[in-house]
Parts: C-alpha cells; sequence; structure tokens
C-alpha cells in the first residue's frame, strides 16, 4: 500500500469514527473539504472490505457509504444499464425499483401533507393523511421486503462466490435497517391515527417519514447506478437462468407479463461458478467494484461431496441426514403408499411416542392400540386420497401435550409416496403462553 493510498485510508476510518460520534455528513463535508474530493470511490469500497474483514460492525461502516452516495452522487448519474431483454429478471427488478421509488416518494409527500394540515388546524385533514399513510407504508413494507429478499437470497451469492464480500454485506444490512424503521414507524403511524401520539412525537414521526423514504431512494440509486451494472456485466446467462428460476418462486412486486424472457443456457447456480472475473470485464465495471474485482478470488469451496444423496434443495451424507433428525424438536414415522413403515426418527430434544426398529416393515394402524386402528386407518386414506392436505391431533403423553399431524409425502410431479405422522411436544407453549409471548423476537 502507498503512503498516499496509506494516509486516505486513515482518513477515511477517521471520518466513520466522527460519523459514529454523531457528527453530520454536512458538518463533515466541510471540514475536509479539500481533502474528501481526493479520495476515489475505489477507495472508499476498498476500505469498506479492508473493515468488513476486521471485524468492524456493519452498522458501522452503513455510515461510511451515506458519505460514498453523497460523495459521487452526480459521477453516478449518468449511468444507466441499457439492452435488458424484456422480462429478463434484472428488467424485472429495476422496474420494481421504479414502484418502490414511486411510493417512497409518495411516502413523502404525506409526511408534507400532514405537517401542513396540522400547521392550519386541519386535523381531520391530517388524520385522514395519517390513515393514507398508514395504508401506503403498510403495502411498502411488503414490497420493500419482497425486493431486498431477492437481493438477499439470489443476486448477493454470486457476488460472494467471486470474493466480493463487503458489497453484499453492506447492502444488506442497509436493506434490513430499512426494514426495522419501516416496522417501527408503521406503528407509530397507527397509534397517530388512534389519537395516541403527542404533538411533539407526531413532529418526530414526520421527520422519520422523510427519512425513511430518503434511505429507500438511495437504495434504489445504489441498486440501479452500481450493484446492477455490476452484475450485468459479471453473471453469464446460465447464471441469470437459475436466477430467473428462483426470482420467481420468491415473486415480484409488480406484475409480471407473460412474455417471459427465455435463456439460451442451462441454471448455473452459485457454488457452480468455478472461473475467477476475467481481466476483460474488469474495465466495464462500475468503477466501486473495479478495485475489488482485481483482488477478489473465487471461493473454491466445493460444497458437493462423493458421498453425498443429491437432493432438490441441496445434498447431504446419509451421516448428515441421521444427525438432523437427530436435532430436530420433533419426531416422525414414514410409510410408504402401502402403509407400511419404512423410517422414523428419534429426537435428542424433545420425544415423543415409543418406537423401535422392530416397525420396520410392519403395518401403519398396527403400530396404535386397536380401539383407534379403523380410526387410523380412516384419517391416513383421507390424506393419502387428498380429501385434506394434513390432520392435526392434541393428545397427551403423561403431563406431556403432544401435537400431532399426519400429512401425505408426494413426489416433484404430485404423485402419492405415502404418509408421514410427525409428533412434536408443545407442552410448554399450552402451559405457558404468556411466558413464551414474552420471548419472542421480531427479525
Amino acid at each position: 500500500m502507498s503512503q498516499v493510498h496509506a494516509s486516505r485510508v486513515e482518513l477515511i476510518k477517521k471520518v466513520l469514527k466522527e460519523l459514529h460520534e454523531g457528527r453530520s455528513l454536512e458538518e463533515l463535508k466541510e471540514k475536509y473539504s479539500d481533502l474528501l474530493p481526493q479520495i476515489s470511490s475505489l477507495e472508499i469500497v476498498m476500505v469498506e472490505q479492508e473493515l468488513v474483514k476486521e471485524g468492524i460492525p456493519i452498522t458501522d461502516i452503513l455510515n461510511l457509504c451515506d458519505l460514498h452516495v453523497e460523495l459521487f452522487r452526480k459521477a453516478l448519474s449518468t449511468r444507466e444499464l441499457s439492452n435488458i431483454p424484456r422480462g429478463h429478471p434484472l428488467d424485472l427488478l429495476i422496474r420494481e425499483n421504479e414502484l418502490l421509488l414511486k411510493h417512497a416518494d409518495a411516502l413523502g409527500l404525506y409526511s408534507s401533507l400532514i405537517a401542513s394540515a396540522l400547521s392550519r388546524g386541519s386535523i381531520n385533514e391530517a388524520l385522514n393523511s395519517l390513515s393514507n399513510a398508514v395504508n401506503l407504508l403498510n403495502a411498502l413494507r411488503g414490497e420493500i421486503k419482497l425486493h431486498y429478499r431477492k437481493n438477499q437470497m439470489i443476486i448477493f451469492p454470486y457476488l460472494e462466490r467471486r470474493g466480493i464480500i463487503a458489497i453484499p454485506r453492506v447492502m444488506w444490512g442497509r436493506e434490513d435497517q430499512v426494514i426495522v424503521k419501516a416496522r417501527e414507524l408503521s406503528r407509530e403511524l397507527e397509534e397517530g391515527v388512534k389519537g395516541e401520539l403527542i404533538a411533539e412525537k407526531l413532529k418526530t414521526v414526520l421527520n422519520s417519514m422523510q427519512q425513511l423514504a430518503g434511505e429507500i431512494t438511495d437504495l434504489v440509486f445504489r441498486e440501479n447506478k452500481i450493484l446492477y451494472p455490476a452484475t450485468w456485466v459479471l453473471f453469464s446467462e446460465g447464471e441469470w437462468a437459475a436466477i430467473a428460476e428462483v426470482a420467481g418462486e420468491i415473486g415480484y412486486v409488480i406484475e409480471v407479463s407473460e412474455e417471459k424472457w427465455k435463456p439460451s443456457e442451462k441454471p448455473v447456480l452459485p457454488f457452480e461458478v468455478s472461473e475467477s472475473i476475467p481481466p476483460e470485464k474488469i474495465p466495464l465495471l462500475p468503477e466501486e467494484f473495479r478495485a475489488i474485482a482485481l483482488l477478489s478470488k473465487i471461493d473454491s469451496y466445493n460444497v458437493k461431496k462423493p458421498s453425498d444423496l443429491e437432493l432438490e434443495t441441496g445434498f447431504l451424507t446419509p451421516e448428515e441426514v441421521e444427525g438432523i433428525f437427530r436435532s430436530l424438536p420433533i419426531e416422525v414415522t414414514y410409510a410408504d403408499s402401502n402403509n407400511r413403515i419404512r423410517f422414523y426418527s428419534e429426537s435428542e430434544i424433545s420425544g415423543g411416542f415409543a418406537r423401535a426398529k422392530t416397525i420396520l416393515g410392519r403395518r401403519l394402524e398396527y403400530c396404535h392400540p386397536p380401539r383407534l386402528e379403523q380410526y387410523v386407518s380412516r384419517v391416513v386414506e383421507q390424506v393419502k386420497k387428498g380429501v385434506e392436505k394434513h390432520r392435526v391431533f392434541w393428545t397427551k403423553l403423561g403431563d406431556r401435550v403432544i401435537r400431532v399431524i399426519v400429512a401425505s409425502v408426494k413426489n416433484s410431479e404430485g404423485e402419492l409416496l405415502g404418509v408421514l405422522e410427525i409428533v412434536e411436544d408443545l407442552t410448554e407453549v399450552v402451559n405457558n403462553p404468556e411466558e413464551v409471548k414474552k420471548r419472542i423476537v421480531v427479525l
């Protein structure tokens, strides 16, 4: 690292520290007006990457992103993506952002309308706007969660596979902040509609509305001008094919037309990407990605082992399968389409009914007392015929309260394979519901 670069890194870290201590962006831009313009966006992103590796909390690094966007907003405003096929997942993500931007603007507008009505003493008008703001925010909360989930679960893994770590971590942190703020603001707005907010508190809530609208707008800006242009350069058609499949399963917040993008390559999942970023692609990347791309190395971890069972949602060794079943807080018994038991699990966390290896091959109904045999047979047949997808029963074993679920098991084509009996000990939930509610953490 050159002496000049090192000094700039120290300056960025100093700015981050002052941001953490409560200094505003405006103060820092004025204080370091001669030095900040000399820092390139490359250096800021590289420092973000270094700070992530050093274990600096993401919440602190997010403050640096505000400075980053402020300094380079004008330069980034000229970037536009073009030639994206209609219905391509990137086209749909960008169109989602257009909707989010529109709703964020509307949220900010409601804030101004409510403040104006209050200043004129028009209480009814203010309450009406508050009620509309609640409806808008509730819709917006669902939209941002669904949109961000596609970034977090689909886009980011492909970047991380290529060794690009800091940008996904920082962006996810920002997205999470927005989701939490939207949830808290929704609760506060509903209190306002009920007349439970005092005037001073209402002013704070209106300010929060403006801030949230601005943060959503900033994320739209970061995605459309930095993240998505980078993915357009980096990802292959096979990767986009896999993204299209998974994104379709998650869903979109916009109407997806019948005109779907049809890739010519087979889907490629992140763990199947094995090549580093080609040198010729680096100059095509947004400036914020170039330095990281130069230094990044492919994540060569092979998730698929020779002894694995290849399942629809992943890979497991037989030993791992057995260990997972033992670690579940439920126990299951599986009978095939002939009602013959082929498998059962034993939990180390929460036990259920007594069973032993001698039941393998036994008829399912014979595993119950004779007085219940016809009842069990009837329930199993109803589930197998699809009269009901599953049946739920409650019973007791001594002092324990047990929930039993009988469900059909089908293959990917919907053909019946057998029946599953799931046993779960819910004694604590039934006997101490209020205590359980106290432990609930909203994520």
